[in-house]
């Protein structure tokens, strides 16, 4: 588990602390855009755990892909919201993680989708701190775009 960060918050020295690095906005799959800002808020779409165009492991949680190996996948997916959040507002601008949404492809019987979305959860509480913290839904499905394990949506409140 990764500790939050306390005091001040600089979500670009922290993801570089984490040896971390901002990637490109993963492009559509499909016929929407990555992020949308509404008001005073950017809605990301959900995200899957592509790394460089690919994605690093297909299958069903508790099948063919072990819980443990999915956390860091549900990770990725946070990072790769966090790409798309600094492409179209600039991760200093974030005021408040107010909502993940993890979604995992889960075998029949598994029931550690919590777990797994944590790797996304603890990667917002250690890039933002306390604005980090959210409200979450950990939601088994049968199916995910593509075959991915996991896929996380996030709502962030921006700053003034």
């Amino acid at each position: 588990m990764t500790e939050p960060i306390l005091g001040p918050v600089d979500p670009y020295a922290n993801l570089a602390q984490l040896g971390l690095t901002l990637p490109e906005v993963v492009p559509p799959v499909a016929a929407y855009v990555p992020a949308v800002q509404s008001g005073n808020h950017v809605y990301v779409s959900g995200q899957l755990p592509f790394v460089d165009g690919k994605l690093p492991a297909t299958g069903k949680v508790g099948a063919e892909v072990s819980a443990e190996d999915a956390a860091p996948l549900a990770r990725q997916c946070a990072l790769n919201a966090l790409g798309a959040i600094e492409a179209l507002v600039g991760l200093g601008r974030v005021g408040k993680i107010v909502k993940v949404t993890g979604f995992v492809a889960s075998a029949p019987g598994f029931t550690g989708q919590p777990a797994v979305i944590n790797g996304a959860s603890e990667l917002f509480g250690a890039v933002f701190g306390e604005t980090g913290r959210h409200a979450r839904s950990a939601v088994g499905v049968t199916e995910l775009p593509l075959g991915a394990p996991v896929e996380v949506e996030v709502i962030v409140e921006l700053t003034a």
